[in-house]
C-alpha cells in the first residue's frame, strides 16, 4: 500500500506523524519514507508543452531554421538553465554529434517549473510571439 502525504500545513503533518507512528513494522516487510520536494505539475507541464508549440507554429526562425516544437522545448530549457544560473554543457555525443547535457523537465521542482513557464513567456513577448492562453 503506497502511502502520500503532500507536507503543505503542521495539521498534515501531524497527521503523517500520527499515521507513521501506527504502523506495524514486519522486519520481512520494511517499509520505506521518502521526503523530497513535489516536482512540476501536470498543469505546469502542459502549458509549457503549448507554449512550446505555440512558438512552432509562429515560424519564429532560430539560427536560420523554423523549429519544433521539441526543439524549441531543448532549447528553452537550456536557456532557462543559463538564465538562472544553473549552466549548460555541450559535450560530443556517441556518434560525434553535438549535444547540450540539459536538466530533466520531469524531475523539476514545482518553484523551477513555474520559472521555466515565466522564462519562456518572456522570451516570447520579447521576440513579439503571441501564446495562448
Amino acid at each position: 500500500m503506497k502511502q502520500i502525504f503532500i507536507l503543505r500545513d503542521k495539521a498534515v503533518v501531524e497527521y503523517a506523524r500520527e499515521y507513521l507512528s501506527g504502523l506495524h513494522l514486519d522486519a520481512l516487510r520494511p517499509l520505506k519514507v521518502v521526503i523530497d520536494t513535489l516536482t512540476r505539475t501536470g498543469e505546469q507541464n502542459a502549458k509549457f508543452h503549448a507554449m512550446c508549440g505555440d512558438i512552432a507554429k509562429s515560424k519564429f526562425k532560430w539560427m536560420g531554421k523554423e523549429r519544433t516544437e521539441a526543439q524549441w522545448k531543448v532549447l528553452l530549457v537550456s536557456g532557462h538553465a543559463v538564465a538562472t544560473k544553473e549552466g549548460s554543457e555541450v559535450t560530443v555525443g556517441l556518434e560525434g554529434e553535438y549535444i547540450n547535457l540539459r536538466e530533466s523537465t520531469a524531475l523539476m521542482s514545482k518553484t523551477r517549473g513555474s520559472s521555466l513557464i515565466e522564462y519562456t513567456i518572456a522570451w516570447a513577448n520579447e521576440n513579439g510571439i503571441k501564446l495562448n492562453d
